[in-house]
């Protein structure tokens, strides 16, 4: 423990980001609970909320320097603290140990939570005042004292570490005005940026809850009807990969044309009115697919990785009502774009309500732990770039229409190592990863001849821009719809934490080792 007075760490502005920025190595020194108090955020890079936080501190020349941040949700239920404190003091640490060669010589805490109706901050305080001593009792378990916890409500901080009689006040400390320290303005003069809370950046990628809701589960309800059983057919498979790549394609142009706006409300509202209800279902339907999926992966950089992220973002809202499962292929996308162009963050959130969409999402599940653990995604973009050169190339010979040539086909295994086995070995059937009662489902309700689609011995193979689906968009509502509720639980995975808590919160995402 330390006593107000003391200096407890100097901070690197790379070690607030998670990267240290080139060229910059101003050293900002922390004297005060107050400015630990106003650090987290810049420490995380966003404002955590409902959270349990703690932060490493090594040795650096006989000063403390941040070290690796972990976080997790407060577990609703008081007997599963115990729980949460030992897996996020043991995981900081084994994560440290791992990733720095050295444990951490010390620990920051903190507990954050606004109150509750009719609670106030004091309350807050001292409700979560056993969380905080289990989180101090974990870590010094191992060796590694906590010197400061902090607890953050309505605007206000209190020290759990304070050694001194009435030395704070009981109404608690107020926060300063954010942006207003030395550590913010070190920040911006870094580039550092602070994004809001996780619960804003979680409703990015959310269902939606609008007006047009009910459009989207009938154009949903349609293409499922429409597309499923040529995904399930060995003589058409191949038609919808090329057509979902192809629409792909020609929506990720639109939406690298459309106007910028400022805010990211306004450009999720602009976003979503660029993509039609029937072309988000068609395209929904078609990446469940794996092969498929992992085409349209490549989309991953440059200036096509922009508007494939703000597309794997709307179609991921556009998973409404029963249709919440199959969100996982294009919040996989999403995740890992923003892994791919350097956003952890949200790589990390994408990827963790990948997960709680299909637990059993093996692409999310891999790209989830690599993040985690802090490989570098460029061997991943080496072997899509090969595989969308040969596939390219492939079509190229076969077919001289430029749309056709970049929309590459989905039968070709990609060799990525991380996209695991083909669907065949997943689930014995040509569907998407965690499809298989989906497609029981689709298929009890089928006409007589069995829903598939008979196509003339004469026919050609329809080309890549023509797509089939507006004829389900004209076609009447199906009664095959999914009718159970999606499923909400996350998968426990996180940053230096290779298993969930005992936890009776919906998902909770430790923050990166650094």
């Amino acid at each position: 423990m330390t006593n107000h007075g003391e200096t407890t760490g100097p901070s690197k502005n790379g070690d607030i980001s998670g990267q240290e920025p080139s060229g910059y190595d101003t050293q900002v020194t922390l004297r005060t609970p107050a400015e630990l108090a106003d650090a987290l955020p810049y420490l995380l890079g966003y404002r955590p909320e409902d959270s349990i936080v703690l932060v490493a501190l090594h040795d650096h020349e006989g000063r403390g320097r941040f070290g690796g941040r972990a976080r997790l949700g407060i577990p609703a239920s008081e007997e599963d603290w115990e729980a949460a404190a030992r897996q996020l003091a043991q995981g900081l640490v084994a994560g440290s140990e791992r990733r720095r060669g050295v444990r951490p010589q010390q620990m920051v805490a903190y507990v954050c939570q606004e109150p509750a109706p009719g609670e106030s901050g004091r309350d807050v305080k001292r409700r979560l005042g056993r969380l905080a001593h289990l989180l101090r009792t974990r870590c010094g378990d191992l060796g590694v004292p906590v010197i400061e916890a902090l607890c953050i409500s309505d605007g206000h901080f209190w020290s759990y570490c304070c050694p001194k009689e009435g030395c704070c006040p009981e109404g608690g400390t107020p926060m300063g005005l954010p942006g207003t320290s030395v550590l913010a303005a070190a920040a911006t003069y870094a580039g550092i940026q602070v994004r809001g809370t996780l619960g804003e950046m979680r409703a990015r990628l959310r269902p939606w809850e609008t007006a047009g809701t009910l459009e989207q589960e009938v154009a949903l309800d349609t293409a499922g009807t429409t597309l499923m059983p040529r995904m399930l057919d060995e003589a058409t498979c191949t038609d919808v990969a090329e057509e979902t790549l192809a629409l792909t394609e020609r929506i990720i142009r639109r939406f690298a044309a459309a106007a910028p706006v400022s805010g990211t409300h306004r450009a999720d509202l602009r976003d979503d009115r660029l993509l039609r209800h029937d072309e988000a279902a068609a395209l929904i339907f078609g990446l469940q697919d794996r092969t498929t999926r992992d085409q349209a992966a490549a989309w991953m950089e440059g200036e096509e990785a922009g508007p494939a992220l703000r597309l794997w973002r709307s179609l991921a809202r556009r998973c409404v009502g029963p249709y919440g499962e199959h969100a996982a292929a294009p919040l996989t996308l999403a995740g890992w774009v923003a892994w791919s162009t350097g956003d952890e963050l949200e790589a990390r959130e994408a990827l963790a309500m990948a997960l709680g969409a299909d637990p059993d999402y093996l692409f999310a599940r891999l790209l989830h732990q690599a993040c985690n653990d802090g490989l570098d995604p460029e061997s991943i973009r080496r072997c899509l770039r090969a595989a969308r050169s040969g596939h390219t190339s492939a079509r190229s010979a076969e077919r001289p229409d430029p749309v056709t040539r970049t929309a590459r086909t989905g039968r070709t295994e990609t060799p990525a190592p991380v996209s695991g086995p083909s669907v065949r070995a997943e689930h014995g059937r040509k569907a998407a990863p965690g499809a298989r009662t989906r497609v029981r489902r689709q298929r009890r309700a089928r006409p007589a001849n069995g829903g598939r689609t008979v196509r003339p011995a004469d026919a050609r193979r329809r080309p890549a821009s023509s797509p089939p689906w507006s004829r389900a968009a004209e076609g009447s509502r199906s009664g095959t719809r999914n009718t159970r509720a999606a499923r909400t639980r996350a998968a426990g995975t996180g940053d230096d934490i290779t298993g969930g808590a005992a936890s009776g919160r919906s998902h909770r995402e430790p923050e990166g080792e650094d």
